[in-house]
């Protein structure tokens, strides 16, 4: 489903959801350099150029280009009531077919951290992804010491699927990683018994 047509925009009780613009680099690069410490024990290593202007133009390229040709949905989420950016989310790895599945990611800075914001923007995001772009299955991982995004993506509906080793490169290192998933119709760990 391409999505350029229409400008996507998300909003929950708190929050606007919305893709990243050139605009926002100011904010942006303040907050993630602010929150440094804060998420790059569990991120992939910064790029030299990650706080640029330039890295981030490329940003909001790569987020027109995925929006438009269905691949991908990254968000920035903004507080409602003052605009302030409050981190961000991304459905990526898009796949369809027989999958109709994607992979979620996100981070908030942290000033913003456990005051679920994050919970919002993932009940928005799962929504749209099973509600307009029909997808089956929103997956996601996270580090097994991570116990607060464990503990978002459980309280977001998502379930405990298992183990991925050298999932991915965080911090510089291959890192095993707890996988979960969020299913359109999921009936894991109910029964019809009476």
């Amino acid at each position: 489903m391409l999505l350029a047509k229409r400008k996507l925009k998300l909003e929950t009780e708190r929050l606007t959801l919305r893709p990243p613009g050139h605009s926002d680099f100011r904010d942006w690069a303040a907050m993630r350099e602010d929150s440094r410490d804060f998420l790059v024990p569990w991120e992939p290593s910064w790029a030299t150029d990650h706080l640029s202007r330039k890295g981030f133009a490329n940003r909001v390229y790569w987020a027109q280009r995925s929006i438009g040709n269905g691949s991908a949905v990254p968000l920035f989420l903004f507080r409602r009531h003052d605009q302030s950016l409050v981190g961000a989310i991304t459905l990526d790895n898009i796949r369809r077919g027989p999958a109709q599945a994607g992979t979620l990611g996100y981070w908030t800075g942290a000033q913003f951290a456990r005051r679920g914001y994050m919970r919002e923007a993932i009940g928005a995001v799962v929504h749209y992804a099973f509600s307009q772009l029909d997808l089956s299955r929103i997956e996601a991982a996270c580090l097994p010491e991570n116990a607060a995004s464990r503990g978002l993506l459980e309280k977001s509906g998502f379930k405990y699927e298992g183990v991925a080793q050298s999932y991915l490169q965080i911090n510089g290192r291959w890192r095993t990683h707890v996988l979960y998933a969020s299913l359109r119709s999921d009936r894991r760990g109910r029964t019809d018994a009476g």
